[in-house]
């Protein structure tokens, strides 16, 4: 799910260490065989419904999809010297590995947090400035609290309103593109 996040990550680092002057990211979701969506179906991850519904009493499990996305990565100075649209600013990143989970469809709290915390302090970045959240959030009754659970631990209390949201709602899970489309 977050290899073209990851993709992300190590072209900024990339960038960072003069590697490169510029990075095309991104990644591609394809259902190519219908054995992981059986098998899917038969673990009860998937929606029996046919939608996915992040963050919602009604979160059932996820729906599969397909697509593609890439991003062309630059750092800032030189975007700005050659005159390209800048859509937006990557501040900080980070990854690592979720640890030992109960299964695939639940993702570890703690690690979460660890890595959110960590990319924060790349950037820069102090949480209480932050006001929207691309989450994961996949529609599954268990690992949707768990995510929001650990953004509340790192987030906090706030005066401002922190915005979560996940284009899984829309667009379903397109699992190694997931990131980039969020």
């Amino acid at each position: 799910c977050s290899s073209s996040l990851t993709t992300i990550h190590l072209a900024c680092q990339s960038l960072r260490r003069g590697e490169c002057d510029a990075a095309f990211v991104g990644g591609v979701g394809l259902m190519l065989s219908p054995a992981l969506t059986i098998n899917f179906s038969k673990a009860r991850m998937l929606s029996p419904a046919g939608r996915c519904k992040v963050f919602d009493e009604a979160a059932d499990g996820y729906v599969r999809g397909e697509g593609a996305g890439m991003v062309l990565l630059k750092r800032l100075a030189d975007a700005i010297t050659d005159g390209d649209q800048i859509l937006a600013v990557v501040r900080g990143s980070a990854i690592n590995q979720d640890g030992h989970t109960s299964g695939l469809t639940v993702p570890n709290g703690p690690a979460q947090q660890a890595v959110i915390r960590q990319a924060l302090a790349d950037g820069g970045v102090a949480p209480h400035t932050v006001g929207y959240i691309e989450a994961h959030g996949t529609g599954t009754a268990l690992g949707d609290p768990i995510e929001m659970g650990a953004l509340g631990e790192v987030f906090g209390e706030r005066s401002e309103p922190l915005v979560v949201g996940s284009v899984k709602t829309n667009i379903g899970h397109l699992e190694a593109a997931a990131g980039i489309a969020g």
